[in-house]
C-alpha cells in the first residue's frame, strides 16, 4: 500500500457517498462502504451514503434482489444540497450514480470515482463481444471525475492502457475483529455443518459471473458448500443436487461459516479486487483460486493460497497450507491504511459554492 496517504491529516470532512451499491444489498461493494463509512466518522468526519432505500425502487433485470433507484435526479439533487458536502464520491455506474454525476457536472462540482466491476471482460467471456462498448461506457461515467480510485497496480495498469485517468490508488483490507478464526474459540464447535470432511466453501453472490460452475464441477473429496444467494442459484441447485446451498449469511453467521471450512474455493475469473478472499484467510482458512487479478493481487507467492489453472489440484493442496499463518497475513492488511488512502483521495468542493447557492435551495430546481 502507498504510504503517502499515512501521512495526510485532513481536516474533518462532511463526506458524500452516493451509491447504487448499498443497504439491504449484500455485497463485497457494500460492506467496503460500509466500513470505510464507520472509520471515516470515527476519525471526526461527517458521512452521508445516499443509497436506492431512499427512493422508489425496480428490480434489476436478473438480479431481484438489486434494487435500482427510479429517476432520482430531483430528490437527489436536494439531497445533495442540503448536506452541502465538502466532498462527493460516487463509485457506482447506476442510476443513482448518473444522477449525482450530471448534478456535479451542471454546477462545476468536482467529485470522484471508483471502479468496482469489470464489465468488460465479463461481457467478452460470456457473449464473445462488448469489451471495449463497455469499458467505452465506464470511461465516459469515470473522466468526468477528478480522479478514479483503484484496489490494485494490475487494475491501475490495465485502466491506464484503456485511457482512464487520473488513476489513484485506494486499497483493501480485512476487519480482522469480526473476521476471526472462531475455530480457536472455546464454544465454537467446526462441526456445526454436519458434513463429511473437508469441507469445500465458496461464500458470496450466486451469479453467473463468479464462475461457481469452476468450483462445482471439481472431483473433490467431503462436501461442497456454497454460501450466498442470486440469479443463478435455483440453476446450479438443480444442477448440483450433491452440493450444499445454504443461502445468504450475514453478521457472526460469516466468520463463523469460512471458521469452518477447510478450503475457500474462490472460482470468480472477473474481480476488481475480491474482498472475500482477506476475510477467509482472516478466519484462518486457505485460499484456492485462479492465478487472475484480485487473487494474484492479494496474494502473490504467499504461501497461504493455492493459486493455479487447475483449481482441482489448488483446492487439494490448500488444504495442507498453515491456518495460522493465513490469519497472521490477513493482519497485514489495515483498513485504517486504506482510509487514509481514500481520504487523501478527495476532491474538496470549495465552500463558495454551497454560499451562492443558499444551503442548496437552488439544487430544487436541477
Amino acid at each position: 500500500m502507498s504510504t503517502s496517504a499515512s501521512i495526510f491529516q485532513p481536516q474533518a470532512m462532511r463526506i458524500l457517498i452516493a451509491s447504487d451499491a448499498w443497504h439491504p444489498q449484500i455485497n463485497g461493494v457494500v460492506r467496503v462502504f460500509e466500513t470505510t463509512a464507520e472509520i471515516l466518522r470515527a476519525r471526526g468526519h461527517v458521512v452521508e451514503v445516499i443509497g436506492p432505500e431512499r427512493f422508489r425502487t425496480i428490480p434489476a433485470p436478473g438480479y431481484r434482489e438489486v434494487r435500482l433507484a427510479l429517476a432520482p435526479g430531483r430528490a437527489l439533487s436536494r439531497m445533495i444540497g442540503d448536506f452541502a458536502p465538502d466532498a462527493i464520491h460516487v463509485p457506482v455506474e447506476g442510476p443513482i450514480g448518473l444522477a449525482a454525476r450530471r448534478y456535479c457536472l451542471k454546477h462545476a462540482i468536482p467529485f470522484t470515482t471508483s471502479f468496482h466491476t469489470r464489465f468488460g471482460d465479463y461481457f467478452e467471456k460470456r457473449i464473445g463481444g462488448g469489451v471495449d462498448l463497455a469499458y467505452a461506457a465506464q470511461r465516459w461515467f469515470h473522466s468526468a471525475g477528478a480522479a478514479i480510485m483503484v484496489q490494485t497496480r494490475t487494475l491501475e495498469e490495465g485502466l491506464s492502457r484503456r485511457g482512464f485517468g487520473p488513476i489513484r490508488r485506494w486499497g483493501r483490507a480485512v476487519d480482522t475483529q469480526s473476521f476471526r478464526p472462531m475455530r480457536d474459540e472455546p464454544r465454537f464447535d467446526a462441526d456445526f455443518l454436519g458434513l463429511p470432511r473437508p469441507i469445500f466453501m465458496y461464500l458470496g453472490r450466486v451469479s453467473s459471473e463468479k464462475n461457481l460452475e469452476a468450483f462445482l464441477d471439481l472431483e473433490l473429496p467431503g462436501s461442497k458448500v456454497v454460501v450466498g444467494d442470486g440469479p443463478a442459484a435455483a440453476a446450479l441447485k438443480k444442477s448440483y443436487p450433491a452440493a450444499h446451498f445454504l443461502g445468504y449469511r450475514t453478521g457472526e453467521d460469516l466468520p463463523r461459516h469460512l471458521s469452518a471450512a477447510d478450503v475457500f474455493v474462490f472460482p470468480s475469473r472477473f474481480e476488481t479486487f475480491g474482498l472475500v478472499v482477506l476475510e477467509a484467510l482472516a478466519c484462518g482458512t486457505p485460499v484456492a483460486a485462479f492465478p487472475v487479478p484480485g487473487p494474484l493481487d492479494i496474494l502473490g507467492d504467499a504461501p497461504h493460497a493455492a493459486l493455479g489453472e487447475d483449481l482441482r489440484q489448488a483446492a487439494l493442496a490448500a488444504l495442507g497450507i498453515d491456518r495460522g499463518g493465513c490469519r497472521a497475513f490477513a493482519q497485514t492488511f489495515s483498513w485504517e491504511e486504506c482510509t487514509r488512502q481514500f481520504e487523501a483521495n478527495l476532491e474538496r468542493i470549495p465552500r463558495a459554492v454551497w454560499s451562492l447557492r443558499a444551503g442548496g435551495r437552488d439544487a430544487e430546481q436541477a
